[in-house]
């Protein structure tokens, strides 16, 4: 088995100084250039900074493909960051332009896409758990909140999951009425919703009750089930439903008031 090459920012001995004053990597032997290297070799040869280089294509003043790459990987941490980084975070990164982003940030999220355990059409949602690996493997890891919701039929088979908000670091504000719009366009009889907390616990707060009981409220009359709301973090999940706050909050928002006498 091939092994995957180190991605030490140092220059391998092997490249001369030419290189270096060169800048241009369409200058170097042909043999140690990226996109040739990975061709001869395959993708396990290269160090992220060279995989990066090929979706790059081109660096920007003072910096080739690979010594761009490696500043991006010094900036965002790792791979992994920069799968889960918002937009704006790319922003601020000098000669990158929107071309270039784009490129990177459609890439990163084939990776992620790959990477997720199965295909909506052989999905089924039916506990607790199986709801919480689904969602942790979306949700965990990013650096700002987001509000998703599942949409599924009374056998538990997923139709749907609609990014329905994002937020900053520690809040979202998800409309209710775009998530039951969304129910109604699927046919669903059930759904799911579940946000990720990146900078705190998995646990409810205020907003978080009441945004669950309006959902419960806007559903019930459509003949729409609010399986549960779960809050992801890391390492952990929360569930209204399987600590009763779920129920709680059925019986507050659809129990008729006392008529006083």
């Amino acid at each position: 088995m091939t092994a995957k090459a180190s991605d030490d920012s140092a220059p391998n001995e092997a490249i001369t100084s030419r290189k270096r004053q060169s800048g241009g990597i369409a200058a170097w032997p042909e043999d140690e250039r990226p996109r040739e290297r990975l061709l001869a070799r395959g993708p396990d040869a290269l160090t992220d900074a060279e995989l990066l280089a090929i979706v790059l294509r081109i660096g920007v003043e003072g910096k080739n493909a690979i010594e761009l790459g490696r500043e991006l990987i010094r900036r965002f941490g790792s791979l992994q960051a920069m799968m889960s980084a918002p937009l704006s975070a790319w922003d601020d990164i000098k000669g990158l332009g929107n071309a270039k982003k784009a490129q990177l940030v459609a890439a990163l999220e084939l990776g992620r896409r790959v990477a997720l355990p199965t295909t909506r059409e052989e999905t089924y949602l039916k506990s607790t758990a199986q709801a919480a690996d689904y969602f942790a493997a979306r949700l965990r890891g990013l650096a700002e909140e987001h509000f998703r919701v599942v949409y599924l039929n009374r056998r538990g088979r997923l139709l749907n999951d609609s990014l329905i908000a994002k937020g900053t670091v520690n809040t979202v504000h998800p409309p209710v009425r775009s998530i039951v719009a969304r129910a109604l366009q699927t046919n669903a009889s059930v759904l799911i919703a579940a946000h990720n907390h990146p900078s705190g616990a998995a646990e409810p707060s205020t907003a978080d009750k009441e945004l669950t009981r309006d959902l419960i409220a806007a559903c019930h009359p459509l003949g729409i089930a609010v399986l549960d709301h779960l809050i992801v973090a890391e390492g952990e999940y929360f569930s209204f439903a399987d600590t009763g706050l779920l129920r709680e909050l059925s019986l507050a928002t659809l129990t008729p008031l006392p008529i006083k006498a």
